[in-house]
């Protein structure tokens, strides 16, 4: 029956869907030249807004549950676990005061209405994940950049999405780049809860009623540490917190 629900559902939910990335696509694109780059992430932070609202449609819920309450007058580094497309969505909505800033692969910088314009004009790390010169060369100029600005870099250390919710081995090169570069930095750990249930039965349809939920842990200062205590206590963080969520999902 929930099967059944999503394939009625999900036609409607890409619909609008699709609609809001060609919508803010041109208001991004009006946004940047006439106001400039904080006008244009101001209207990237309302299309994910009204993405994550969409999952209405679906039946589903989010929720963001936070630590601590994260300064805006010092650059920070998320680091987060990944799962499903959505979750970029989410980090760019709920952390939205803190100017999110993402490492992406670069071959979505091109093709997706709104997306491949953000990840161009945002100062985003396009990397190249066959050369990884250019890919660390890139994440070294988003560090440099938030710590000029003060605002925030996202990355998926894991390297690419879990369909099924597990871990894979933290790749923390990218996590060391961005602390070098950005010295001043804390590292937040985030961990991501499931939005790998979107996608249960493939690419279609969605599932249904699912509830949606990223964790914003405590942040680690760098100061005292090296880069590779940093990497190890952000990974650490996650998992613990995986080890939790698994446990209360048992007693529940």
């Amino acid at each position: 029956m929930k099967k059944l629900l999503g394939c009625v559902l999900t036609p409607i939910f890409l619909v609008v869907w699709l609609l809001l990335l060609y919508l803010f696509h041109g208001l991004q694109f009006v946004a940047l030249k006439l106001f400039g780059g904080p006008a244009q992430q101001r209207v990237v932070a309302a299309l994910c807004g009204l993405l994550v609202l969409s999952l209405w449609l679906l039946g589903t819920r989010t929720r963001v549950h936070f630590s601590e309450r994260l300064p805006t007058d010092r650059p920070i580094i998320f680091v987060a676990n990944h799962q499903n497309k959505l979750d970029i969505s989410g980090i760019n909505w709920f952390l939205r005061r803190h100017t999110p800033r993402f490492v992406s692969k670069i071959e979505l910088a091109r093709g997706i209405p709104s997306i491949s314009y953000n990840l161009r004009h945002s100062g985003a790390a396009l990397i190249d994940r066959d050369d990884p010169r250019q890919a660390l060369k890139e994440i070294g100029r988003l560090g440099k950049l938030i710590e000029q600005t003060r605002s925030s870099a996202v990355i998926f250390p894991e390297g690419t999405r879990s369909l099924t919710g597990e871990l894979a081995p933290f790749q923390t090169a990218g996590v060391k780049i961005l602390l070098k570069n950005a010295p001043s930095a804390w590292v937040v750990p985030i961990y991501i809860h499931d939005t790998w249930t979107l996608n249960r039965y493939g690419s279609f349809p969605m599932s249904v009623g699912e509830t949606l939920s990223w964790s914003v842990l405590p942040a680690i200062d760098p100061a005292g540490k090296t880069s590779d205590q940093v990497a190890a206590l952000a990974e650490a963080s996650i998992r613990a917190e995986r080890e939790k969520f698994l446990r209360q999902a048992q007693a529940a």
